[in-house]
C-alpha cells in the first residue's frame, strides 16, 4: 500500500451567524456595518449573505483541526467585537428561535436580486443559518469517488448538528428545522452518485446549457464536489452554537474522507446506498436528532443514533491520530452526553418558558471554548 499523506485533506469552515438586536432579541439588519468593519481586520473572511440579518465567515484553508479551531475562534471573537461595538449581538444556531422571514431586508447585490427573482418566496424565506466543511482533495476524481462513499455518513453528523428546534416562535417538533426551509430549494438534498467526475461536469454542463443554472455554485445538495477547488463540501448541518462542536464535527467529515481514501488505497470500498435510503436516515436525524433510531442498511434494522455514532467513532479510529484530530473527533462523546444545540435549546425552554431566554443562552454560548 502506497504511503498516505495525511496533510492532503486540509479543512476549510464557513460559518452563518445571525445579528440580534439586544433588546428585543429579534434579526436585526446591520446594514452591512459589520462586514464593512470585518474585512478592514480579516479582509475576505467575512461577506454579506442573502438577507441582512446573516454574517458569512470562512477560515484560510487549514492544515489540520487545531489550525482550524484557532482560526474559528478568531472569527467569532473578531466578529462579536464588532458587532458588540455596533450595538449588536450575534449568535449561532440554524434557526431563529422567533423572528419572521418577513420582517428581515435582502442585501442589496446581483446575485441575490436574481435568485430572488427567480425562487421568489422560497429565497425569502429562506432565513437559516448552516455549516459548510470544505475537505482537501487530491484531484477532482478522487472528490468524486469520496462524495460518492461519504454520503451514508451525512445523516449520523446531521444529527449531531441539529441546533434549530424553533421556527417564527413555534416548538417545531424537529431537531433541525433548518433543513425543512432549505428543502424549498430546488437542487438540494442528498446527492446522487455519479459514476465518474466527467459523469458530474457533464451534468452541470447539461443543467447550464438547458437554462437551469448559471453556474455549478447553485447546486445546493447536502455534499458536492466543489465547482472551484478541490475539495468535497459538507454542507447538510446547522451551524453548531460553539466552537467545539463545530471543530469536532469538522475532524469527523476529515476523517471519513481519510478513511475512505485509505479503503481505495486498499482496493477496498464503501457500500453505496441509494439516496432514497439515505433520505429515510436524514429524515429521521432531522425530526429527532440523536435522540433516535436511524436505519443500519447492512443489517436491515433500525439502530439506535448514539450507538451508530460510537460505531462510527471506531470506523475512523485508524486515521484520526494521523490527521491529529483524536480529541476534536471524539468530542463527539461529549456532544452525546450534553445533548446538541437543538436539546440544550429545549432545556432553556423548557425551564423558561421564554424564547427570549434561548436567544441569550444562543448568544452567551458564542463565545465558548474560543
Amino acid at each position: 500500500m502506497a504511503e498516505i499523506n495525511y496533510r492532503n485533506f486540509t479543512l476549510g469552515i464557513e460559518e452563518e451567524y445571525m445579528v440580534i438586536d439586544p433588546q428585543s432579541r429579534e434579526l436585526k439588519s446591520h446594514e452591512q456595518k459589520i462586514v464593512t468593519e470585518g474585512q478592514k481586520i480579516i479582509r475576505d473572511k467575512v461577506k454579506a449573505e442573502m438577507h441582512q440579518a446573516v454574517v458569512e465567515v470562512g477560515t484560510d484553508i487549514c492544515r489540520d483541526v487545531d489550525e482550524a479551531r484557532r482560526d474559528v475562534s478568531t472569527l467569532r471573537s473578531t466578529i462579536s467585537r464588532i458587532a458588540g461595538d455596533l450595538g449588536f449581538h450575534v449568535g449561532a444556531a440554524g434557526t431563529h428561535p422567533f423572528s419572521h422571514w418577513e420582517h428581515q431586508l435582502i442585501t442589496e447585490h446581483v446575485r441575490y436580486n436574481e435568485i430572488v427573482n427567480e425562487l421568489q418566496e422560497a429565497a425569502r424565506s429562506n432565513l437559516i443559518f448552516g455549516l459548510h466543511v470544505h475537505v482537501g482533495m487530491e484531484s477532482r476524481e478522487m472528490a468524486n469517488h469520496i462524495a460518492n462513499s461519504t454520503r451514508y455518513f451525512l445523516p449520523h453528523i446531521y444529527a449531531l448538528s441539529t441546533n434549530s428546534p424553533f421556527w417564527e416562535g413555534r416548538q417545531t417538533g424537529y431537531k433541525s428545522y433548518r433543513t425543512k426551509v432549505f428543502d424549498k430549494f430546488p437542487r438540494t438534498g442528498i446527492p446522487e452518485t455519479f459514476e465518474s467526475i466527467e459523469a458530474y461536469d457533464n451534468f452541470v454542463k447539461l443543467l447550464v446549457k438547458t437554462n437551469s443554472i448559471d453556474n455549478a455554485k447553485k447546486i445546493w445538495w447536502d455534499l458536492r464536489v466543489h465547482p472551484f477547488f478541490n475539495t468535497v463540501e459538507f454542507r447538510i448541518c446547522d451551524v453548531p452554537m460553539t466552537v467545539d462542536e463545530t471543530i469536532c464535527i469538522a475532524a469527523l467529515f476529515q476523517s471519513i474522507c481519510a478513511k475512505i481514501y485509505k479503503l481505495r488505497s486498499l482496493n477496498m470500498n464503501y457500500i453505496q446506498y441509494s439516496r432514497a435510503l439515505i433520505n429515510e436516515n436524514k429524515w429521521r436525524a432531522s425530526r429527532y436528532g440523536i435522540d433516535g433510531h436511524l436505519i443500519d442498511f447492512g443489517k436491515e434494522e433500525e439502530v439506535n443514533t448514539r450507538v451508530l455514532i460510537y460505531e462510527l467513532l471506531d470506523f475512523i479510529d485508524d486515521v484520526v491520530d494521523p490527521l491529529g484530530c483524536r480529541a476534536a473527533a471524539h468530542y463527539a462523546e461529549h456532544m452525546l452526553e450534553t445533548g446538541t444545540g437543538a436539546d440544550r435549546q429545549l432545556k432553556v425552554f423548557a425551564e423558561t418558558g421564554s424564547l427570549l431566554s434561548v436567544v441569550d443562552y444562543i448568544h452567551g454560548q458564542f463565545l465558548a471554548g474560543t
